[in-house]
């Protein structure tokens, strides 16, 4: 039999007991909470304040405080915060090598409003080099881009595969190769290059589709100067082997170079306005207060009367765009083209013209290949295409023809020929040649064509063409007269449909805006195929 008095007893006892578990288990949970809370403030010190503080002697913030700068207030929300590096080798399961989030900070934000997917590496936890744990973290914030439909942006700081981990840090950099391959054309990817970026690192950012630099801090290239000087005798430095300088100006790897970490971030979110989100979406469109009948009487004077002499084609970009705003996108790399991103009636467009201001704007290897790398960017994301066209050939030369100008030259070509998106020319003056089919001719799907009255559509020159037609005659003069006014105009390219109007060069932007709300509405499609195969 119970004992009556623990009978009366028990309903106290059994209080007692809850309230006792409630404050172990509250105490446990408050031990739990401040344990996280710690763990986010280690997270946010990334190597620690020493490195830090040797970051910001180099004129560079950290990857947090680029992402701070880069996305809205507020807005960032990180992922993966307390993943850690798993290897055993070397000492690296040591407490003092683990690191919460190890040595890159990801997650996602917004650009002025707009959803943006972000992956910053952080140069003080081993110097930003890539870890498994690092690769996993990017490779899951590029799937979810690719899911949800927006642009992935990679602040770049790393000394490259993590050494001690070995192959697990080259197959985390394959996983990434992949996911930028699958991206492609899917959703606009952006690299922005921080710091060095050495090695396997550099292939993720050359398959994006815009990689920029900040000027004396980053560096870009497969193998540096130690071992160019041990394989080669070369002495160079990481700044004349792989720096913003001769990347933008030699080799084209990278779009644009900045002074520094801030204004490379703010560059970026005005450059990022002009994107779509992904390839479903199109061009984006702002309000603006700049009339799109606006009318552009700088533009009835801008031509030369002497045929060889040059102007600026930017200058014709600018009054052409709203607010006279253009972003150039490789301003110093084959200058004898220029391409960028402008508005018209508050869309986005894309730019394409040659320049007579270098080269006459022949058409060259370089030129080629900037011009259908940037043509085939817009066509990707629905941006539609403005061409002007001022292009007395293709660049001469046994440089050029050794170089594969042929080649190249054709992947200009292919470009528009493939691009299905609005696409507007206007001849400005010359259009000689096969130059003149590259240049998004009506022949290869364009869908409006313009000459202005000082357009000439012909297969070369006249005094070129009169000493062929006309070769060992004499009155070569008058013969070149005549050839100048049967087809050095824009009338028998008129006369055949090839142009759709000539036009008064005051008139352009009107034209050209009417007509991307005319062509908005687009519909056009390639064959069926399993991928194209352009010539490389």
């Amino acid at each position: 039999m119970l004992n009556l008095t623990l009978c009366r007893r028990l309903p106290n006892l059994v209080a007692t007991c809850h309230n006792t578990c409630i404050r172990a288990s509250s105490q446990a949970s408050l031990s739990i909470q401040e344990n996280i809370k710690n763990k986010r403030k280690l997270a946010k010190l990334g190597g620690g304040q020493k490195r830090i503080d040797a970051q910001h002697k180099k004129g560079k913030l950290t990857a947090r405080q680029r992402i701070e700068v880069l996305l809205d207030p507020g807005t960032f929300t990180e992922y993966d915060m307390f993943v850690e590096q798993r290897c055993i080798d070397f000492g690296m399961d040591a407490p003092e090598n683990k690191f919460a989030g190890d040595s890159v900070v990801t997650g996602h934000g917004l650009i002025n409003g707009r959803q943006a997917y972000v992956f910053s590496q952080d140069f003080t936890v081993f110097g930003g080099s890539l870890s498994s744990a690092h690769a996993q973290k990017i490779c899951k914030i590029m799937d979810q881009a690719m899911l949800v439909g927006a642009p992935v942006i990679g602040l770049n700081d790393s000394g490259g595969a993590r050494i001690q981990e070995g192959v697990e840090s080259l197959a985390g950099y394959a996983d990434i190769f992949q996911r930028n391959v699958m991206a492609s054309g899917v959703v606009p990817q952006i690299s922005m290059i921080m710091g060095p970026c050495a090695g396997g690192a550099v292939y993720s950012p050359a398959l994006t589709d815009f990689t920029f630099m900040v000027k004396d801090t980053s560096y870009l290239f497969i193998t540096g100067p130690d071992v160019v000087k041990s394989v080669t005798n070369e002495d160079v430095t990481s700044e004349e082997l792989g720096g913003a300088k001769p990347h933008t100006t030699v080799s084209g790897v990278a779009h644009k170079a900045f002074d520094d970490d801030i204004d490379a971030l703010l560059q970026l979110r005005e450059f990022y306005n002009f994107l779509p989100m992904s390839n479903k979406d199109n061009a984006p469109i702002v309000s603006t207060d700049d009339p799109s009948d606006r009318l552009c009487p700088l533009l009835d004077n801008i031509i030369p009367l002497e045929s060889t002499k040059a102007y600026d084609m930017i200058d014709v970009v600018k009054s052409l765009s709203d607010n006279n705003y253009f972003w150039e996108v490789m301003p110093n790399y084959a200058k004898n083209i220029v391409v960028g991103f402008a508005r018209m009636g508050g869309r986005t467009v894309g730019f394409v013209g040659n320049q007579p201001k270098v080269a006459s704007g022949c058409l060259d290897i370089n030129s080629s290949v900037k011009g259908a790398r940037f043509v085939r960017f817009c066509d990707s994301f629905n941006i539609p295409l403005i061409t002007l066209v001022d292009v007395p050939g293709f660049l001469p030369g046994t440089g050029q023809e050794h170089g594969g100008i042929i080649r190249h030259g054709a992947k200009l070509l292919y470009a528009y020929a493939e691009a299905t998106v609005p696409k507007i020319t206007v001849i400005t003056r010359k259009a000689y040649g096969g130059a003149y089919d590259v240049m998004s001719s009506k022949h290869l799907r364009g869908d409006i064509n313009y000459a202005w009255p000082t357009a000439e559509v012909a297969v070369m020159g006249a005094k070129g063409a009169v000493q062929i037609i006309f070769r060992g005659k004499t009155n070569q003069a008058e013969q070149e007269a005549e050839y100048i006014e049967k087809f050095a105009n824009p009338y028998p390219a008129a006369t055949r449909g090839y142009v759709d109007d000539i036009i008064e060069p005051r008139s352009t932007r009107s034209r050209i805006c009417r007509d991307l709300k005319l062509l908005a509405s687009k519909q056009q499609s390639n064959p069926w195929k399993k991928h194209a195969n352009m010539p490389l």
